[in-house]
């Protein structure tokens, strides 16, 4: 759909909900989502691998962060809801490290049809063992259908 076929339109969302933090996040975190994604790449469990590919240790899979962003947006405007979901892989995540999740409006408005929509930015931040700042790990931009009685 063309920006020229979405009209503008001030519509109620609900608020966001509270900044998420998850971890500090395990190897077994990792190994966990891999099982359940049928992603076993040895470079995100196996130490000496890992090593070999050139990294301190294995790091996760992106999808987990991008799937903890999922499921932040979704328990916010309904998973049922969703009409896009775009990701951008930023930074690794490491054994250890503490995530930060959250987001915002971007706009609102009603396509040609007259659906009520939002877009959202999200994004998962990092931060490391070492407690410095925090770098963006994912962003996501996300479509959801808004319900007409909020």
């Amino acid at each position: 759909m063309s920006d020229t076929e979405k009209v503008e339109a001030n519509l109620t969302v609900p608020p966001a909900p509270a900044t998420w933090t998850v971890g500090p996040v395990t190897r077994t975190d990792f190994v966990q989502y891999q099982g359940a994604s049928g992603d076993m790449n040895p470079i995100h469990h196996d130490e000496e691998f890992a090593k070999a590919a050139g990294f301190p240790t294995p790091f996760a899979v992106g999808m987990f962060q991008a799937g903890v962003v999922g499921s932040y947006a979704t328990d916010w405007l309904g998973a049922a809801n969703v009409r896009n979901y775009r990701i951008r892989f930023q930074a690794q995540v490491w054994p250890g490290d503490t995530l930060t999740i959250g987001g915002e409006v971007e706009r609102t408005y009603r396509t040609a049809e007259g659906e009520p929509r939002v877009d959202v930015a999200l994004y998962c931040d990092r931060v490391g063992t070492d407690g410095g700042e925090p770098n963006r790990a994912v962003s996501v931009w996300a479509t959801f259908v808004l319900s007409e009685e909020q």
